[in-house]
């Protein structure tokens, strides 16, 4: 009996559930992109819609991985995938994206640094969406899915927001062109409100669709640099100068001091908006 107790306390620890729950996430991914790619490169699709397929099936491959092991594992209906206001959160996630990220062109633009070169065909944006959408629902569903909501159940929101927004500006720190600023930057602008986000509407959808806009608005749209990642296709072709406080320099527009401001102050609202839903740490409940 002691011996099942002892086990049972093991694999219900915050840890443990942490672990298996980002290699079952992992998992699914490697699986869904090898797989799906293998059977796509033998059709006579064009590379950038294979792609997007891939992407959407990889997605949906975490996303079920996810409700599946985490339903069975925590014996629990999962509620941060829950249908109930699905396009609600949607909506309003990706016009919070398309906002901030607006916002933070905007004061580039207002500063002399945004060139417009050539407006470029639709199609251009395929891969930019893409990647937004595959990044924005993996980094959601491990950051925000796995670990934000496992250690808040201990700690509470406050602590969880601190820890998650850490560990989020740290793995940007392995992107090209990073630095330990960079890497703050993005830390307490996503980090702290893609908490917020999930905090707020007790779900994933929300965080996603903001995580998302904001990504494919930056690269897609405006022809930005992301992360410090190489220049993909996008609707405008810009060419973007000036002080690296107000541009990014080489990390992009994530690094930039007006994007801390617009970020932390609508993860602010959110957090004011969200009071009853806040958690407190387990020894103060």
């Amino acid at each position: 009996m002691k011996t099942t107790i002892t086990k049972q306390n093991f694999f219900n620890s915050p840890l443990i559930r942490i672990i298996l729950g980002l290699l079952v996430c992992f998992i699914a991914f490697i699986l869904a992109q090898q797989l799906s790619g293998k059977l796509l490169d033998l059709t006579s699709l064009d590379k950038n819609y294979r792609n997007l397929i891939k992407g959407l099936i990889s997605s949906a491959a975490v996303i079920a991985a996810y409700i599946y092991f985490f339903r069975k594992y925590e014996k629990r209906a999962i509620a941060e995938f829950s249908n109930r206001g699905i396009a609600r959160n949607i909506i309003i996630g990706t016009l919070v994206g398309i906002l901030l990220q607006s916002l933070t062109i905007l004061v580039i633009i207002l500063s002399g640094g945004f060139e417009i070169v050539a407006v470029n065909p639709f199609s251009y944006v395929i891969i930019p969406f893409t990647v937004a959408f595959s990044v924005a629902i993996f980094e959601e569903i491990l950051i925000r899915g796995i670990i934000f909501r496992i250690v808040e159940e201990k700690l509470g929101s406050y602590i969880s927001l601190l820890i998650t927004a850490i560990i989020f500006g740290a793995l940007h720190l392995a992107n090209p062109n990073s630095t330990l600023m960079s890497g703050l930057c993005v830390g307490i602008e996503a980090g702290f409100l893609m908490g917020a986000a999930y905090i707020y509407a007790r779900n994933l959808w929300f965080p996603i669709a903001i995580h998302f806009a904001w990504n494919f608005m930056q690269s897609g749209i405006f022809g930005a640099v992301t992360s410090g990642n190489e220049k993909t296709s996008s609707l405008l072709t810009t060419k973007i100068t000036g002080s690296n406080l107000i541009t990014g320099g080489e990390f992009g527009p994530e690094a930039t001091i007006q994007a801390i401001i617009f970020c932390v102050l609508a993860a602010i609202i959110l957090i004011k908006m969200s009071k009853n839903k806040i958690i407190p740490p387990y020894w103060k409940k």
